[in-house]
Parts: structure tokens; C-alpha cells; sequence
């Protein structure tokens, strides 16, 4: 009688098949958090550690029944969001409100800076994520408000 051997395959890690495969990998880089005195309009792509200080919630404009029958209404709050050198208002939308609770510790991933009526607001859109985490043990510089300086823009002619 003759016996046969089975051979016992390790499974390898996903990306040494991919790569056994002929597959390109992408490496995920690892993210880069800023503080929130780092923010410069019209930038995006920002992960921070922050705190909340207060939401307040804005009052939804009265859409004609008639135009989106079947949309729900977009709830909106602006929130004071800050670290240890500077504060900024965070526009949270839908889902986000009920995460942005006063005295929370958030991490906020791929945000990025609107400009409102020449003010800067932090956002995160559908690309970005936004977590609640165990409190964080820095104190707000609430001195240092960045949403309160205007800015303007300039455009340079070319000679």
C-alpha cells in the first residue's frame, strides 16, 4: 500500500500574494496629525486631535416641498473645536453632529479648510472620518480663535 503526503501550505500575509500574484500593492502611509494653529486656507487633507467646546446648531433654510419631496432635511452645527495652540469652527453635517458633543475628544482624519464669508471652517467630507477617543490631557488655548481672522483674496496679474 502506498501512502500519499499532503503538503501543509502556509498561508502567506495579503500582500506577499498580491505580490506573488504580480499584483501592485499600495503601501497606506501613516497619518501625519498637525496641530490646529498649522491650518492654512484652502488646504486639505488634515488629521488632528482635538477637543470640543461647544456646538451649537444651525437652523435648516426651508426647502419648497415641491423640489426634493424624499430628501430628509441636512441638520448642520457649527462646533469649537481646539487644542493645545488654537481653536477653529468645525461645520459638522448629519451623523457628525451627534459625535460632536461639548467635552469629547475627537480624532478627525483627511479634514479640510472652507471659507466662509472670508473666515476659515474645518470640514470633513465624505472622504474623511471622524472618531470619538478617551479624553485627551491638554488644555484649549482658547485665546488664539483662528475662525475670527478674515482673509482676503488677491489676485496677482502677470507682466
Amino acid at each position: 500500500m502506498a501512502t500519499t503526503a499532503t503538503k501543509i501550505q502556509q498561508k502567506q500575509p495579503p500582500k506577499q500574494e498580491a505580490k506573488a500574484a504580480g499584483i501592485k500593492v499600495v503601501e497606506k502611509r501613516k497619518p501625519v496629525f498637525i496641530k490646529v494653529d498649522q491650518l492654512r486656507p484652502g488646504t486639505n487633507g488634515h488629521n488632528l486631535i482635538v477637543k470640543v467646546l461647544k456646538s451649537d446648531a444651525v437652523l435648516p433654510k426651508n426647502r419648497p416641498a415641491t423640489a426634493a419631496p424624499n430628501l430628509h432635511p441636512t441638520r448642520i452645527a457649527e462646533c469649537l473645536i481646539g487644542d493645545d495652540t488654537a481653536t477653529i469652527l468645525f461645520t459638522a453635517r448629519n451623523d457628525q453632529v451627534d459625535l460632536m458633543e461639548p467635552g469629547t475628544t475627537v480624532i478627525i482624519r483627511n479634514a479640510k479648510i472652507d471659507m466662509f464669508k472670508g473666515n476659515m471652517r474645518l470640514a470633513v467630507d465624505k472622504w474623511g472620518r471622524i472618531e470619538v477617543t478617551e479624553p485627551a490631557n491638554f488644555v484649549v488655548k482658547e485665546g488664539n480663535d483662528l475662525s475670527l481672522i478674515e482673509y482676503e483674496l488677491v489676485k496677482l496679474v502677470e507682466e
